[in-house]
């Protein structure tokens, strides 16, 4: 299951095309123009829900696969109702409340581990939530900023255990952070492309029982 069809439209293509036959996606949001940088959309596609946009796609690479889409935006109140019955989830939800906690709790008591993609621009980073381990609030409990949260979350995972810490990142984190106006973090394609790739081989390990880094490890990838 993908909630959010952002991200989540560029990791349901790339589930599908690796094998995955059962997906859902639920979101409530319409493509817009300033999505189609980033996300799984063409500009045919802008004033229509996303879930909708995306199911013809996907059914357009796989008749067979079973697409079931939810138009609507999850909420306190709903979602318990649409979580149950999955492998896997992803957390694509965006920050804006703590919905994106909600769900992860809700997953854990259904005992589906959750996979938290974060674009970074040029990079992606990947956190695995196991049911019964680490949960992500231990970065922050709070969902305001949570995403530059995260990324120095990134940053210093990075520097203690790779030894190699992204400077580069480093210098975007504190140049939007800096930003005085009311902006959404900085995403590129390739850091959704890269987020997908991740997110579908963690899917692949987890279905297959194979070894999987749990939070608070972290999956990091660069492309510079």
């Amino acid at each position: 299951m993908l909630a959010g069809a952002g991200l989540g439209s560029v990791i349901a293509e790339c589930m599908l095309r690796i094998g995955f036959q059962n997906i859902t996606v639920i979101d409530g949001d319409k493509v817009e123009q300033t999505n189609l940088n980033r996300q799984n959309f063409i500009a045919d596609d802008i004033g229509t829900p996303k879930v909708e946009a995306l199911y013809k796609r996907l059914k357009s690479i796989n008749p067979l696969a079973n697409i079931k889409v939810e138009n609507i935006f999850l909420t306190k109140e709903n979602v318990l109702q649409y979580v149950a019955g999955y492998d896997v989830a992803v957390n694509a939800i965006d920050f804006t409340s703590d919905l994106p906690f909600i769900f992860d709790e809700i997953c854990a008591q259904k005992k589906i581990p959750v996979l938290h993609p974060y674009n970074l621009g040029w990079a992606s980073a990947l956190i695995v939530l196991d049911p019964t381990g680490d949960k992500i609030t231990s970065i922050q409990d709070s969902f305001k900023n949570f995403e530059l949260a995260i990324v120095d979350h990134v940053i210093k995972y990075s520097k203690k255990y790779f030894d190699d810490e992204p400077i580069w990142l480093r210098n975007i984190l504190n140049q939007y952070a800096a930003e005085t106006e009311s902006l959404p973090p900085p995403q590129l394609a390739v850091g959704s492309f890269l987020a997908a790739a991740s997110c579908t081989r963690i899917a692949c390990r987890l279905v297959l029982k194979e070894p999987v880094s749990f939070f608070p490890e972290i999956y990091y990838t660069n492309n510079l």
